[in-house]
């Protein structure tokens, strides 16, 4: 049973911006380790940060916490799966409002904007 959806669009240039002005401080709070290992080895890695993004900001909807209540974007994971489809890894509190819940992700991009849509379905 579908318990809860969330969608969100971000456009590339301003998660590429973010990047350029805060590097390594803004890429520490948004995304784990593996993710930015996976985005740096993209061939357009700004479109990967931003997909993930929406990602995150999807799930969050679904979590019905967005960001707060101690669920911060570094604990919502996106990470391919064998199919090179987004899967989602939740950590820390994102993992106990998720407990109970499978997540279902889309991405979907060009070369401006991305969007994300997540579906949380009760177990």
């Amino acid at each position: 049973m579908i318990a809860s959806t969330g969608i969100d669009i971000a456009e590339v240039k301003r998660v590429e911006e973010a990047i350029t002005r805060w590097g390594k401080r803004f890429l520490d709070k948004v995304y784990t380790p593996s993710e930015i290992a996976f985005c740096q080895g993209r061939p357009n890695k700004f479109q990967s940060y931003a997909a993930r993004f929406a990602g995150k900001e999807a799930v969050s909807k679904c979590l019905g916490t967005g960001f707060r209540r101690g669920v911060y974007p570094n604990l919502i994971e996106i990470v391919d799966n064998e199919k090179s489809r987004p899967t989602v890894k939740l950590h820390g509190r994102a993992a106990e409002y998720g407990r109970g819940y499978t997540l279902h992700l889309s991405l979907s991009h060009d070369r401006s904007m991305v969007v994300a849509v997540a579906v949380m379905e009760k177990i």
